[in-house]
């Protein structure tokens, strides 16, 4: 052999050498060892729940169900109180206003009576004034329906008269005012009817 040969052969060797020798990259695939770029990871979303915890999250899911709905519950009994109360409430003042208005159709009464004496009628039309406002405040409104339809849910027939000047069933005259309380008849208005 010759020297050349003797060096390419040693060479060669060395390469050898150098590349048997020289570790695998590690992220590297295929080169018969395992490492941590060849191992597959589970993915995170897989684990499966034990029994135990199924029941658990069984359980939270009916008590959140449970206080979901008392929640519920108890708003809507929030409402319905709410409700009962303003109901309540006008029912008060509704019968307060119905012991009241006897005396302030008296009033009225007075003011026309008091026609001639002015000190008298200014009095008496502050004082009703003052109780109309009063009642206004509390959501009790006076109507008075010449001239409509007679409604039998708002007005009270006291007398049918013949008239050429109204339809039948229009209202002639008023001989009492009527009386709602949020947009509910307190009481009826007391009417003279064209026949």
């Amino acid at each position: 052999m010759s020297e050349s040969e003797i060096n390419t052969e040693q060479g060669s060797a060395a390469e050898e050498e150098f590349s048997a020798a020289a570790p695998p990259h590690p992220r590297a695939t295929g080169t018969g060892e395992t490492g941590f770029g060849d191992a597959e990871a589970p993915p995170a979303s897989d684990p499966k729940p034990t029994e135990e915890e199924a029941a658990v999250t069984d359980d939270a899911a009916k008590f959140l169900a449970l206080a979901q709905r008392t929640q519920a519950d108890f708003e809507n009994y929030r409402k319905r109180m709410a409700r009962e109360n303003a109901a309540a409430i006008d029912r008060g003042v509704g019968k307060l206003a119905k012991e009241l208005l006897p005396a302030l159709d008296h009033l009225d009464h007075a003011l026309v009576a008091a026609e001639g004496h002015e000190d008298v009628v200014k009095g008496f039309a502050l004082v009703r004034d003052e109780i109309v406002k009063a009642l206004g405040r509390v959501g009790i409104q006076p109507f008075s329906p010449k001239g409509e339809v007679f409604d039998p849910n708002e007005h009270e027939a006291m007398v049918q008269q013949p008239s050429e000047d109204a339809e039948s069933g229009t209202v002639l005259e008023v001989y009492q005012q009527g009386y709602r309380i949020n947009g509910q008849v307190l009481r009826p208005a007391r009417v003279v009817v064209a026949q």
